[in-house]
């Protein structure tokens, strides 16, 4: 469909809000009333041309006690849907009375085949038909949306010598009018859905042709499963579905493809359903698994309701919310926010190689990480492909958690399992209703050769077009030209400005807990003045001990070793527990004092370290001679104490563009500068003479 003509089709769907619904709704009720009805006369226009042989088959089947009728009428519509009722959305206008007309749309809808009725219960329609009855306003968009003058079907209308009067409407496009409304009703209204960032159809393309055309000389003669885990209206998979086939077609493969997906928002997941039942492409919505029913197109959410559990793909290419809490998910499984560790399921937890159990689980405020985890346990290991993961984030999946947290942890297996082949920092501004930078991560269990063990990070931040007209955030796109530069970029896998290629441990990193020995003085017991603690048996344990100082030690200075032993001569036990209160109220610390031992009286026990001097420290998995060169270039130079414990190190892993694509702005010289003031001063001689006048 050409610009112009979509945008004529876009503004007149705009405008039946404002010729129809205006005065009768809230403009924030609106989109609640048109995207359904949308989506309704989409499907309805298609049944249009097969409605009498409908009927009369159906009457056929009725007289004959056939039950399973449903393969013969889809077979008699062509699609993996039917309506039985006598009415069609264009019939029904022809009712001018309010109740009767609402009495006739209920026939109509209850007419429909079950997957539609799905669609039906999702999208609410019929509260939809409650509320325009009431208001009067259903026979004026029921008059609207089957106005001559638009095309919702998926072929073109043509006129009487059969030239083309209105385009099709392909899903593709389709989608793009629901986003583009829905982007328009909720900016409209002030509303922000956070963390649902639409896909732009340019983006999309791009993440099918950064899945396929890496492995295109690859495709067999063969079926191909491809999934989204967050598939909104299903553009993602569609279009993947027939690049994969263009590719296969180019090579004289005939190529079968089975699409599966989740979406738990159900308006979109109903507009995803109706548009994958108009494609042609899918001819039934459910299939079997291990004796099980399954939708092909699953409704709920994809974290806490897996509609697809156990199962593996060839693709999976996502768009997961950025930056949305997965609290909801946790309440489904009975949980509380801080119940985060109760969050049992397989594809969030793996065990390593001493049986322990490694959690993958992000903190509740943002889930995006979770959907690369589930993507990553759809891995399947037995085909020649293997999986290709394409997945789209913001940037906080690059660095977010600290080394041994669930993020991190996910990152690690990623990158150690060498699974990770590339991330594409893409340029702001690039989607609808945001504005921050996205990053495609490409994973795959297939690297080529002259990949393993390599990461490859791409900038092409500056790789798009601008558009001429913004789409609310959206000011560019990423046209033909610009994916074909930034997938040359992956498939060259050379150094470039715009292309840098590390090992997989460049990424990686020590975490590691520095610690320096506490060192205790005990001076001036005249000064001290006990604290009101709660337990009143402490209280008396120090002024025991503040007692036996000044008596036996006569008041002096004494280190902690002196101290101790003082009170084990005078048999005044301390116990292991109240060693720190000891030292807490009764001494000092002192950088020059003896260090203080775990057991004080023992010199060959482990040094007790003071917690306000623990710092913990990054050292880079490449770090030459590792952490114990660092500790003595890096550390002991400004802390020659200093040391850490070997069994508390980490190892962390996250990335950083900036790190290696960042570069500096060249500052202007002093001699520059000076010149530009000096003709300033110039050019400004006289001026103020002649503003005084003098």
């Amino acid at each position: 469909m050409e610009q112009a003509q979509y945008n004529s089709l876009f503004s007149f769907i705009w405008n039946i809000a404002t010729d129809v619904l205006v005065y009768a709704f809230d403009k924030s009720e609106y989109k609640k009333i048109i995207l359904p009805m949308m989506v309704l006369r989409r499907i309805d226009v298609l049944l249009e041309p097969t409605k009498k042989q409908v009927i009369s088959m159906k009457e056929n089947l009725d007289k004959n006690h056939i039950d399973n009728q449903a393969p013969i009428l889809y077979n008699v519509t062509g699609y993996p849907f039917y309506n039985t009722s006598k009415f069609t959305m264009k019939t029904l206008q022809s009712e001018i009375d309010a109740q009767r007309l609402k009495m006739n749309f209920i026939e109509y809808l209850n007419g429909y085949s079950k997957d539609v009725l799905d669609i039906v219960e999702k999208l609410h329609l019929r509260q939809v038909i409650d509320n325009l009855t009431e208001t009067e306003r259903l026979g004026s968009i029921i008059e609207k949306f089957t106005s001559d003058h638009i095309n919702l079907s998926n072929k073109p209308v043509l006129d009487d010598e059969g030239n083309e009067k209105l385009p099709a409407l392909d899903n593709h496009t389709m989608g793009t009018v629901f986003e583009e409304l829905l982007r328009r009703f909720n900016e409209e209204n002030n509303v922000t859905e956070a963390g649902e960032h639409f896909t732009p159809r340019d983006y999309v393309k791009l993440l099918a042709d950064l899945a396929v055309q890496p492995i295109a000389d690859q495709l067999q003669d063969t079926t191909y499963r491809i999934y989204d885990g967050a598939c909104g209206t299903g553009g993602i998979l569609t279009i993947a579905q027939e690049r994969i086939k263009e590719l296969g077609a180019e090579r004289g493969k005939n190529i079968t493809i089975s699409i599966y997906g989740q979406e738990q928002a159900p308006d979109t997941y109903a507009t995803c359903k109706a548009d994958l039942m108009i494609s042609g492409e899918i001819h039934s919505f459910q299939y079997n698994e291990g004796g099980q029913q399954r939708e092909y197109i699953a409704y709920g959410s994809t974290l806490s309701q897996d509609g697809h559990a156990g199962e593996t793909y060839d693709f999976c290419i996502s768009n997961p919310p950025f930056g949305t809490p997965w609290k909801e998910d946790l309440k489904k499984r009975g949980l509380k926010d801080t119940e985060k560790a109760k969050f049992t399921d397989s594809r969030f937890t793996i065990l390593d190689k001493d049986e322990k159990e490694i959690s993958f689980l992000p903190d509740i405020s943002d889930c995006q990480m979770m959907f690369l985890a589930n993507n990553i346990s759809r891995m399947q290991d037995d085909t020649p492909l293997g999986t290709r993961i394409v997945e789209v984030h913001n940037g906080s999946s690059l660095f977010t958690g600290d080394a041994g947290s669930g993020a991190s942890n996910l990152r690690k297996y990623i990158i150690e399992n060498d699974l990770l082949e590339a991330i594409i920092a893409m340029p702001e501004k690039d989607f609808y209703n945001t504005g921050i930078g996205t990053y495609v991560w490409i994973v795959t269990n297939r690297k080529e050769e002259r990949r393993k063990g390599l990461v490859q990070l791409i900038d092409a931040t500056k790789i798009s077009t601008p558009l001429r007209k913004n789409l609310g955030e959206k000011n560019c796109e990423t046209s033909e030209d610009n994916r074909k530069a930034i997938v040359k970029l992956l498939t060259d896998f050379k150094e470039t400005e715009q292309s840098k290629i590390f090992p997989n441990k460049e990424f990686g990193y020590y975490k590691v807990t520095v610690e320096r020995p506490l060192r205790i003085v005990y001076e001036n017991p005249e000064n001290i003045t006990l604290p009101e603690l709660k337990k009143a048996e402490d209280v008396v344990l120090l002024q025991r001990v503040l007692d036996a100082w000044k008596e036996y030690l006569g008041g002096h200075t004494v280190g902690d070793y002196a101290m101790f032993i003082m009170l084990d001569q005078m048999k005044i036990k301390v116990p292991a527990a109240k060693i720190k209160l000891v030292r807490q109220y009764l001494g000092r610390r002192d950088e020059r004092a003896d260090v203080c031992h775990m057991k004080p009286t023992k010199l060959d026990s482990p040094v007790e370290c003071d917690p306000m001097l623990r710092d913990v420290e990054q050292v880079p998995l490449l770090y030459p001679g590792g952490i114990d060169a660092f500790m003595e270039n890096e550390v002991k130079p400004y802390a020659a104490d200093a040391y850490y414990n070997a069994d508390s190190v980490v190892v962390g892993y996250e990335l950083s563009f900036t790190k290696y694509f960042y570069k500096p702005v060249e500052l202007r010289s002093i001699a520059d500068i000076t010149a530009d003031i000096n003709n300033i001063e110039s050019s400004l001689k006289g001026v103020l003479g002649d503003i005084l006048n003098v």
